[in-house]
C-alpha cells in the first residue's frame, strides 16, 4: 500500500522572495529510505508537529525579532512570565541549558528592561526573576499570539477534544510529565 501525503514546502532565502510549492511523495508504509518500518501514520504525525510547531513560534519570532530576541528569551520571559520569583537555579533545571547560555539571554533581558533580578530574601546569593512591566506586556503578547492560534486550533477540531490533546502533549513528554501535566505548576529545583 503507498500512501501519499501533500503538504507545501515553504523555502526563504534572503535573496529571493518567499517560494511555495507543493510536495506530493510517497509513504512507504513497510520500508523507509534508511531501512526503517516507520508507521505512514507516525511520520505524518511528524511532519504535522514539525509544521504546528513552525507556524506555532513564527508570529512570535518575529515580534521577538524586532526586540533583537529569540526563542530562548521567547522561553525564559514565558517562565518568568507564570512562576514570578523564579530562582535562576530552578530556570535552568526547566530549561534544561547551560549557564553559559542562560546568562546571555538573561543579560539581554535585564538590560533591555524585560527582566528585574533580585536576590533571596533568606538566601541573598540565590538569584529571583521577576518581569518588569514592559516584560509582562512583551510575555503577555507573545502568548496571546499563541493563545489565538490554539483557540482557532481547538475550536476546529472541537473544543471536547481539548483533554485528548493535552494528554498526547503531556505524554511527548519525557521527564517530569507530572510536573507539567494539565493544571500543574512548573517544574522546581528538588
Amino acid at each position: 500500500m503507498i500512501f501519499v501525503l501533500k503538504v507545501w514546502a515553504v523555502s526563504t532565502n534572503r535573496n529571493s522572495a518567499l517560494l511555495k510549492k507543493p510536495l506530493d511523495g510517497p509513504l512507504k508504509e513497510a520500508e523507509g529510505s534508511h531501512g526503517s518500518t516507520l508507521a505512514p501514520a507516525d511520520i505524518e504525525l511528524i511532519e504535522l508537529l514539525f509544521f504546528a510547531y513552525r507556524d506555532f513560534v513564527g508570529e512570535p519570532d518575529r515580534l521577538l525579532e524586532r526586540h533583537g530576541f529569540g526563542r530562548a528569551h521567547h522561553r525564559v520571559l514565558h517562565f518568568v512570565n507564570r512562576h514570578q520569583g523564579l530562582t535562576v537555579a530552578e530556570l535552568l533545571e526547566i530549561l534544561e541549558i547551560t549557564k553559559q547560555s542562560l546568562a546571555r539571554v538573561l543579560k539581554d533581558l535585564i538590560n533591555g528592561g524585560f527582566i528585574q533580578q533580585k536576590a533571596g530574601a533568606e538566601d541573598r546569593r540565590q538569584r529571583l526573576l521577576f518581569l518588569t512591566s514592559r516584560g509582562k506586556e512583551l510575555a503577555d503578547g507573545l502568548a496571546g499570539m499563541q493563545s489565538q492560534r490554539m483557540t482557532r486550533a481547538l475550536a476546529a477540531a472541537g473544543t471536547e477534544h481539548r483533554p485528548v490533546i493535552a494528554r498526547f502533549l503531556a505524554e511527548l513528554i519525557d521527564k517530569e510529565r507530572g510536573a507539567v501535566a494539565p493544571g500543574a505548576t512548573a517544574p522546581t529545583a528538588s
